[in-house]
């Protein structure tokens, strides 16, 4: 990764989530940076093979610092043991996906909802002094405002929205009746190397990445127009790691994590056949095809970043385009590998 905050002496953090996408991201962050990790995952949507890349990337020495205890959110004790001893904990364990949850709300509401307020609870009990948790985009719901600012939210769309905004509901109620201090950060389309393309409920990027690899059609689901603030990864390790070290004051809140520019579902679909071009030159992909706009989708998503920029000093390090690039390469990287 190209962002090296400064991180304090080497302390414990949990991470909920450690074998997932966003997850195994900061674990091999806080490792390469000298810290002590223990990782709670239960390994509904995330990978072993995911830590295995984490460990040949960090080397033998720095994997020492980890311990991975397979658990659930569900599971209060699961909790206790992952946070026990722990400073600081980065929560990014959650059922994703908005069909998924329109599907599956109980489900969705168990994990996102329940398995939060455990891992706060879990957390207060433990002394731990900042949980850093992902919200979601999806909780500005119907709000038409372009850029989406904090403090202006409409109606939730989704099961999946109304679980991410109740977890910013209690985090708030936990900082002001228990005093642990919370930072919510609200991730818009965060894409990257490691991301699952596989299965129903696959973010697009990674999905489509996988398809123009294996030699299908992606699908563009309406008409290409609907536009989000898509992020790169490497930009959401840095939020994460200063709403963890930053100041007191500049928690008990919810910032936006994105980087202020807005992409279409045609310009997405362009810029990763380019990005396939440039890494296979002998890939040909096609032109997309178009399906049925998705139910609880929002048309347009563009974030204002003002505010993590004020009180954090995040800065991303890559654009949309930077983050394709790089993202591509790796998976066509991995597919000459593993043909």
């Amino acid at each position: 990764m190209t962002f090296d905050p400064l991180l304090p002496e080497p302390t414990r953090w949990c991470v909920t989530g450690a074998a997932g996408f966003i997850g195994s991201h900061l674990t091999r962050a806080l490792l390469a940076g000298g810290q002590h990790v223990v990782g709670l995952d239960n390994f509904s949507t995330g990978h072993r093979a995911t830590l295995d890349d984490v460990r040949a990337e960090v080397g033998e020495e720095a994997w020492g610092r980890f311990r991975l205890l397979e658990g659930d959110l569900r599971d209060l004790d699961a909790c206790r043991e992952a946070v026990d001893g722990a400073e600081l904990v980065l929560h990014q364990a959650a059922l994703g996906s908005v069909p998924r949850s329109i599907h599956d709300p109980l489900t969705t509401h168990a994990v996102n909802v329940d398995g939060t307020v455990n891992l706060f609870l879990a957390a207060r009990d433990a002394g731990a002094r900042r949980v850093v948790y992902a919200s979601s985009s999806s909780v500005y719901g119907d709000h038409p405002g372009l850029p989406k600012v904090e403090d202006e939210i409409g109606t939730p769309l989704s099961p999946y929205a109304v679980s991410k905004r109740t977890g910013e509901l209690y985090a708030r109620t936990v900082q002001d009746h228990y005093g642990l201090e919370t930072v919510g950060l609200r991730y818009f389309n965060v894409f990257g190397p490691r991301q699952d393309p596989d299965g129903a409920y696959a973010a697009v990027i990674p999905k489509w990445i996988g398809q123009l690899l294996d030699g299908q059609t992606p699908t563009i689901h309406g008409d290409g127009e609907t536009s989000r603030d898509f992020c790169y990864v490497d930009n959401v390790v840095q939020a994460n790691l200063r709403a963890a070290t930053g100041p007191s004051d500049a928690t008990g809140t919810v910032y936006n994590v994105a980087v202020g520019e807005r992409t279409t579902l045609r310009e997405l679909y362009a810029l990763l056949a380019d990005g396939l071009r440039d890494a296979l030159p002998e890939a040909d992909p096609g032109d997309p095809q178009f399906g049925p706009f998705r139910a609880g989708d929002v048309r347009h998503s563009l974030a204002d970043t003002t505010a993590i920029e004020a009180a954090l000093g995040y800065a991303p390090t890559h654009t949309a385009r930077d983050g394709l690039h790089e993202t591509v390469a790796w998976y066509a990287a991995r597919a000459v590998e593993t043909p």
